[in-house]
């Protein structure tokens, strides 16, 4: 009798195998809220642990909306605005290392830069700090430098991405080589290198500060939008995309031969454009599609077949975009390795949802949470732009979890740049007094209110006293004895005609004679 052959299986161990997500309860979204319906392929969300942006829907002109983390529930339809922009806003990104100061580009073919107060914006905000023109059409996208201070650069649809030092509002350099619209650009961890994809299907590298392309090769060869991020250090990037047979795919390429990619998968034959949102500390890269209810994500090794799927989560209610809170915004002791804020498409919400890592223990779990990209820059702009590369500062999310940047100082191009290096050694003072019972009204107007107030308190006055005396028979004491002026005769029926500067005078009773 033949041995029955037995079958071994090795299951591959993760720490993130059952990440499952948590959506948040109703009080905890942020409702009534009026998102755009523009059909462009960004997120129209970001997020700090600050506030929340999201870009809303606008009659002539282009505005987004910016509330604080914690104001959830019901929003008032009268809710302030940032609302500078003459055209639709496309994108909006908060500055890494500056939790008040978010960048914002729109169709009206400028970069704008805003400080947005703590406590959120009590009336509409159209006063800039900072306004970038330099491209010739409109202003597809955003990115900033993840270790360089002050470094942002913009894509748009002149097929330009330029790199601006918002410090001084100056052009460190413009990239010319692509030849069609610029889909999506990531930076590598220390900001050395740029990928890019284009509308013409190839995939570039790009060294930002010279605009040379260091690599390029044929991406995915359907006709939508395709997005790129690179997987970390491991000198891989990741790209999502369409098939000739407009089948959705996601695709593994190493950053130094893009002529084939190490790995490419097929996920579904939906139509909307995938968006990769990728997790440096865990190697986990989630992936949404624009108006789908879901969320797929997997974890990325350096050894084939490089990527493995690990669940997905599920939800009736479609989505617009995702906006993705920092590591430093999260709740650790939860076990919450990602919170992202979904854009729901038919009603006006923005729902939080937590990804969670299940774990019995309430301590901090060190394996799951490793030092992360902190809030002080590794280099300035000038240093960045000499060539200097540096990895980014971390922190640890053990002692500073929810940690949140220090208020800023406003700067505008050419007067006080700033250096959040140098927080530390500074002292800011801010003075926040609110205005009780304000007048709006001319400053005409608001004299001649003046002017009665004080008629009518001398009038009363001298009312009172012309009773008094008529109480005592009309007899009044004599006091000029040399000492005091003599009294003054007033008639109260033409008190109106008097100058205020002598009702000052008059409004001393015992030097007056009523009539």
């Amino acid at each position: 009798m033949s041995a029955i052959p037995t079958m071994a299986f090795n299951l591959r161990s993760s720490k993130f195998r059952h990440v499952y997500g948590v959506p948040a309860k109703k009080n905890q979204c942020y409702e009534c809220i009026n998102i755009t319906k523009n059909a462009h392929d960004s997120n129209f969300c970001t997020v700090n642990p600050k506030f929340v942006a999201v870009v809303t829907e606008c009659a002539g002109g282009g505005s987004f909306l910016v509330l604080p983390i914690e104001k959830t529930g019901r929003q008032e339809i009268n809710v302030p605005k940032v609302t500078g922009h003459k055209g639709v806003v496309l994108d909006v990104k908060w500055n890494p290392f500056n939790d008040n100061i978010i960048a914002s580009c729109s169709e009206d073919c400028t970069v704008k830069l805003w400080f947005i107060p703590d406590g959120g914006l009590r009336s509409n905000l159209n006063d800039w700090i900072m306004d970038l023109h330099g491209h010739e059409r409109r202003v597809a996208s955003l990115e900033w430098h993840p270790t360089a201070e002050n470094i942002l650069l913009s894509a748009g649809f002149d097929y330009k991405i330029i790199v601006w030092n918002v410090g001084k509002g100056e052009v460190v350099n413009e990239i010319e080589c692509h030849t069609d619209t610029i889909y999506s650009m990531s930076f590598n961890r220390t900001g050395s290198l740029l990928a890019t994809t284009c509308k013409d299907k190839k995939i570039r590298i790009i060294e930002p500060r010279t605009g040379e392309v260091c690599k390029e090769g044929l991406g995915h060869q359907g006709s939508k939008s395709t997005k790129v991020v690179f997987m970390g250090d491991h000198g891989k990037l990741l790209t999502t995309g369409f098939s000739r047979m407009s089948e959705r795919q996601l695709a593994i390429w190493d950053q130094n031969d893009l002529s084939k990619p190490l790995k490419l998968d097929i996920i579904d034959s939906s139509s909307g454009i995938l968006i990769p949102h990728y997790d440096y500390d865990t190697n986990i890269v989630y992936i949404a599609g624009k108006g789908d209810g879901n969320i797929r994500y997997y974890e990325l090794v350096n050894s084939a077949p490089y990527i493995h799927y690990l669940s997905e989560y599920k939800s009736s209610a479609p989505q617009r975009g995702l906006g993705t809170m920092p590591k430093r915004g999260l709740d650790v002791m939860r076990c919450e390795v990602t919170r992202f804020y979904k854009l729901h498409i038919v009603k006006g919400i923005v729902e939080p949802i937590a990804m969670v890592v299940p774990r019995k223990s309430e301590q901090f779990q060190s394996d799951i949470f490793p030092d992360t990209a902190g809030t002080l820059p590794a280099i300035s702009a000038d240093e960045w732009a000499q060539g200097i590369d540096k990895a980014p500062n971390l922190m640890s999310l053990k002692v500073g979890g929810q940690k949140k940047t220090h208020k800023p100082q406003v700067y505008r191009p050419g007067e006080n740049p700033l250096d959040s290096r140098n927080l530390s050694n500074m002292k800011f003072k801010f003075v926040q007094e609110e205005t009780k019972g304000a007048d709006y009204r001319q400053v005409q107007h608001k004299s001649e209110k003046s002017s009665a107030s004080s008629t009518n308190v001398v009038r009363k006055n001298l009312e009172n006293r012309k009773r008094m005396e008529e109480s005592r028979g009309g007899e009044t004491e004599d006091i000029s004895d040399g000492r005091l002026p003599k009294r003054k005769t007033v008639d109260m029926d033409n008190i109106a005609d008097i100058p205020e500067s002598e009702l000052t005078v008059l409004s001393d009773l015992d030097m007056v004679s009523l009539s």
